[in-house]
């Protein structure tokens, strides 16, 4: 086994203001979290999904399963209370296979439109140097507490999929945890636990997180140049 993709389904969602996960939210003619899923099924060298999802949305994940065929395996595992556990949920299921992986690529599931070329691309650098994150710069403006503004040099938007080598990466996760530490992203939880590079490759200014209601409506007008998981 090569690649083993994480898919992370499992937060609430609470700031977009839905009495539902907002990854199960209609985008287009589909949910969210079915366009994250179709990329990842059709990137060439992924050979196992594992979504990662909250009990209550059990019947979601299965509705969304039936009526999304991959050619891809899927399993689903329960994830936890932070998104750091749930990562360490996936791993830990994967663990007794983990001399048969090479790569694990974890994505949001609130992203949808991660294109295939941009996958690939993670894959490839992470190949070469056991990680690779994508990122793209600030912006605009950063502004301290002080009132002094940072200049964008060293300073960069993180995106996923962040892909890792599969060994060190489950050590990573089972020392974090061991010590309760929690990262905010896969990267911070390498970069503190695991001597694995974490190297940046171009990020795509359309692999946007659904996070607040404002973002849904630029969704909305990037579903409709979307088709399997490129750009048309």
């Amino acid at each position: 086994m090569t690649t083993v993709a994480v898919l992370l389904a499992g937060g609430a969602g609470t700031r977009i203001q839905q009495e539902i996960n907002k990854v199960y939210l209609s985008l287009g003619d589909r949910q969210i979290i079915s366009y994250a899923l179709e990329s990842l099924d059709l990137a060439p060298r992924v050979e196992l999904i594992v979504v990662v999802h909250r009990g209550e949305d059990g019947a979601h994940l299965d509705d969304l399963l039936a009526s999304t065929p991959t050619t891809t395996p899927v399993e689903t595992v329960l994830g936890g209370d932070t998104r750091h556990l749930s990562e360490y949920a996936a791993l830990e299921h994967l663990a007794s296979r983990i001399d048969d992986i090479d790569l694990i690529a974890i994505h949001d599931a609130a992203r949808p439109f991660a294109t295939i070329d941009l996958i690939s691309g993670l894959l490839e650098k992470a190949d070469e140097t056991g990680g690779a994150i994508p990122a793209l710069p600030p912006g605009h403006p950063i502004i301290q507490k002080d009132g002094h503004s940072l200049s964008g040099g060293d300073l960069v938007r993180v995106q996923t999929p962040q892909v890792f080598s599969a060994t060190p990466l489950l050590a990573a996760y089972r020392a974090a945890t061991a010590d309760g530490f929690g990262g905010v992203d896969t990267a911070e939880t390498v970069e503190n636990y695991s001597d694995l590079p974490v190297d940046v490759v171009r990020g795509d200014p359309d692999n946007i997180k659904i996070t607040f209601i404002e973002d849904i409506f630029e969704a909305e007008v990037l579903a409709t140049s979307w088709e399997s998981g490129r750009w048309v």
